[in-house]
């Protein structure tokens, strides 16, 4: 497990009730500066839930979390500050130009307008869009509307990324293109902490996962590790092992 000084995500003992259900019992994990880390699970796994707290959406009912360095219940602003979030639901405004969706989330971040026009640019250079900036965004096809949704949750630099099913509904070339976009926001230094259903993204895609299961991880580490300590030949087979379900026959 990554050490507290060099996690840019810290989760010890995480709990959350709503009622009489424990949506998350114990969960504890670690993610490094820099890392990209899915959290893995089936519906109602506790992914979203783990996701709304460490965003400071929700409170746990116990245990701890840090994001950034910064506690999430005592210091909810100073975490908002530093980290970025691309939903499942669209963001995008469609009737806004791929700039104008850009600069206006910048001025959401008090960026001056000179200052969120620039960073507006280095960040569609990197997403492939530097030549989609006058564009009306309904225009956009799926894959580019969600590229351009992650250049908007960057124009603040953050220091962590959460992305929540990333690739739901894009065809696989489009997929494979916001993979690559993703890798080179974290070779830009920020630590991506994702939640996907597509167990080959997870494996092409992470560092690390956790796979989580009635809302307790059931296993961490790099997908490769986990295949040799489940003896398994895909990271589908040790998803079924951790969560206790059986393979089709």
């Amino acid at each position: 497990m990554t050490s507290s000084a060099d996690a840019a995500v810290e989760v010890i003992g995480l709990r959350k009730d709503f009622g009489a259900t424990r949506a998350l019992d114990a969960a504890t994990f670690n993610v490094a500066r820099g890392e990209i880390f899915g959290l893995l699970g089936p519906n109602g796994a506790g992914k979203t839930t783990t996701m709304r707290i460490l965003l400071t959406l929700l409170k746990p009912t116990a245990g701890t979390a840090r994001v950034a360095g910064h506690d999430v219940t005592g210091e909810p602003v100073a975490v908002r500050e530093r980290v970025g979030w691309v939903p499942q639901e669209h963001t995008v405004d469609p009737l806004l130009t791929v700039m104008e969706n850009m600069t206006f989330m910048g001025g959401m971040y008090h960026l001056r307008p000179i200052a969120a026009r620039r960073q507006a640019a280095q960040l569609l250079d990197l997403a492939g869009l530097a030549g989609h900036g006058n564009k009306m965004a309904k225009v956009l096809s799926g894959g580019t509307r969600r590229k351009l949704e992650l250049a908007m949750s960057l124009m603040h630099v953050p220091a962590v990324l959460f992305l929540d099913e990333p690739t739901v509904g894009l065809d696989i070339t489009a997929r494979r293109d916001l993979w690559a976009y993703v890798r080179q926001v974290s070779g830009q230094g920020t630590t991506v902490v994702l939640t996907t259903h597509y167990l080959e993204e997870a494996d092409a895609l992470c560092d690390r996962v956790a796979i989580i299961d009635r809302g307790r991880i059931q296993a961490t580490g790099a997908p490769g590790e986990l295949k040799i300590a489940y003896r398994a030949s895909s990271l589908d087979e040790v998803f079924l092992a951790a969560t206790g379900q059986e393979l089709a026959a």
